[in-house]
């Protein structure tokens, strides 16, 4: 028998003690030999004992789990979201999850706010880098308060974490060249070069020098802007897609508006044969939690990102067509068309799959 896969769950603060729960319903109901541990770090935590992270706490999470799923960390009790903070970067940054992996896809064309937009047309990933970038918090504040204060964030790239993120892309496009049937064949690396001149510079010598070790795999370029304006005017465009850390933030939401929002968006924090996290791209979104009204789609499809990673390809798809069936039949929560509440889309779904 197949030895039980060991899943870390961190459910976090908002919507995420709402979602969670149901994508673990549903990757429940695949059958899957898993096993679960829920930790409570988040705001109750932090508030309750002034922990963010216990001691050792990424170290045990590397070497005790095969997997993390994690819900959502932000809370207007913490003012200063030091606990988001020192959890949810403090685990990509000290567990060296270098490749944030978010697919873009939409399900059904009612989802979508283009007009004439079919999911045909949506169908691509972004490939953002994950440890670095302004998202370091390197630099400082000088004079604070006053009329001369002065600000800097820095923007750190190495050539290290730019190599090994741009050749995570082309991998990617490799291998799901053969598992969809040739679809995958572009890599588009995304930048403002033209203005950044420092980073953009490594970033593009780097590009050039890994795409030349795919030549199955065409290369192209776009500056951030541009691609933030082709995302809306063209997305059938666009395969795989890897930029730095914040531009993979900003334009991953855009992307998300075209799928139907940020609650159909999943995402995965990768680092190859290390334990990866997986996250829903929504924040905790404070206004409407306890409600039963967040959308679940997200997490679960999270969940099903997860699976495959662990090699339950097969359970994953059973996943992915129960939600796409859900979203057909409206079977969904109010933001995308539906009345059904947060934990209802997550039961319908789970039956469904339980149902095969």
């Amino acid at each position: 028998m197949t030895q039980a896969k060991r899943i870390a769950v961190l459910p976090g603060d908002g919507i995420g003690q709402e979602v969670i729960p149901q994508a673990a319903k549903v990757f429940a109901a695949t059958g899957v030999p898993v096993e679960t541990t829920e930790f409570d770090w988040g705001a109750n935590r932090y508030l309750a004992d002034s922990v963010t992270v216990p001691a050792n706490g990424f170290t045990m999470l590397g070497s005790e789990f095969d997997a993390i799923l994690v819900g959502a960390f932000g809370d207007p009790r913490v003012s200063t979201n030091i606990h988001a903070k020192d959890i949810l970067l403090g685990m990509r940054f000290k567990m060296d999850l270098y490749a944030n992996v978010r697919p873009v896809r939409l399900l059904d064309a009612s989802l979508c706010p283009l007009k004439g937009i079919e999911p045909k047309d949506v169908d691509f990933v972004v490939i953002r880098e994950n440890t670095e970038g302004v998202y370091t918090d390197a630099g400082g504040i000088f004079k604070q308060g006053t009329e001369d204060e002065v600000a800097i964030q820095e923007d750190i790239n190495t050539r290290k974490g730019v190599e090994r993120v741009i050749r995570y892309a082309f991998d990617y496009c490799e291998k799901h060249a053969k598992l969809d049937g040739g679809r995958r064949s572009k890599v588009l690396m995304c930048d403002k070069s033209n203005a950044m001149t420092h980073a953009g510079g490594l970033w593009q010598r780097t590009f050039k020098e890994i795409g030349r070790d795919y030549p199955q795999i065409k290369s192209e370029h776009m500056y951030v802007d541009a691609l933030c304006m082709q995302l809306v005017r063209d997305p059938q465009q666009f395969d795989v897609i890897v930029t730095n850390n914040m531009f993979g933030d900003i334009i991953t939401d855009l992307a998300a508006g075209l799928q139907g929002g940020l609650g159909m968006a999943a995402s995965g924090n990768i680092h190859p044969g290390k334990t990866s996290m997986f996250e829903p791209v929504h924040g905790s979104a404070p206004p409407i939690a306890g409600k039963n009204v967040a959308n679940p789609m997200g997490a679960i499809l999270t969940a099903a990102m997860m699976l495959n990673h662990l090699g339950f390809a097969v359970e994953a798809e059973k996943i992915e067509s129960a939600v796409l069936e859900a979203v057909r039949q409206k079977k969904t929560t109010q933001d995308i068309g539906g009345t059904l509440g947060t934990k209802e889309v997550g039961e319908w779904i789970a039956q469904r799959v339980r149902n095969g």
